[in-house]
């Protein structure tokens, strides 16, 4: 009965069940890691939208690494976009730094070499600006969507100074964010095959 729960819900959202299976009898435990895999957004060739151009997060859309809703916190969302124009979308900064880990874990039959844009939003702005030239504050008092510690991202140096500055942390580029960063912020390890 829980399993056929499950698998509706799952369907209902949009989703696909991967994993263990969960048990039938609602007094056994359920699977240390079920994954819930949110398709990518097709790209729409009539929005009159750039095929690697930044897009907005359409309401449905779900983040692939925590079934989250990221038009929800649009101050936090970040995006992938594959050379097809199709596009992930992400609850936070720290979300998509673990789907760059393994993209095919969260989106079969997709690789890394795929992406040809990713964005997050300028914390200060809200625009979008592109991920590997933000600069990120690690450390500081603010609490992403999963009311955890994140990665707030900035397009300008001052800016990511004047946060840090106010709510603590230090400042980050791309390249410094690694699985160990990663694995601490997410509180548990990063999937790698």
């Amino acid at each position: 009965m829980l399993r056929i729960d499950l698998v509706l819900a799952c369907a209902v959202a949009g989703m696909f069940l991967i994993g263990d299976g969960v048990q039938p009898h609602e007094t056994e435990p359920l699977p240390s890691e079920v994954c819930l895999v949110a398709p990518p957004t097709p790209f729409d060739s009539a929005s009159g939208v750039a095929l690697h151009a930044p897009r907005a997060v359409p309401a449905d859309a779900r983040c692939p690494v925590c079934g989250m809703f990221p038009a929800r916190a649009p101050d936090w969302a970040a995006q992938v976009i594959f050379d097809n124009g199709d596009t992930q979308f992400f609850d936070s900064p720290l979300s998509l730094f673990l789907y760059m880990q393994d993209v095919g874990y969260y989106t079969r039959g997709r690789t890394a070499q795929e992406i040809a844009a990713s964005y997050v939003t300028d914390a200060d702005s809200g625009h979008w600006i592109p991920a590997n030239r933000a600069i990120y504050v690690h450390g500081s008092s603010a609490t992403g969507p999963m009311r955890g510690g994140n990665l707030p991202a900035f397009a300008d140096v001052g800016a990511a100074q004047r946060f840090a500055r106010a709510r603590g942390g230090v400042l980050l580029h791309a390249a410094d964010i690694d699985p160990g960063l990663l694995q601490s912020l997410s509180g548990k390890s990063v999937h790698r095959h």
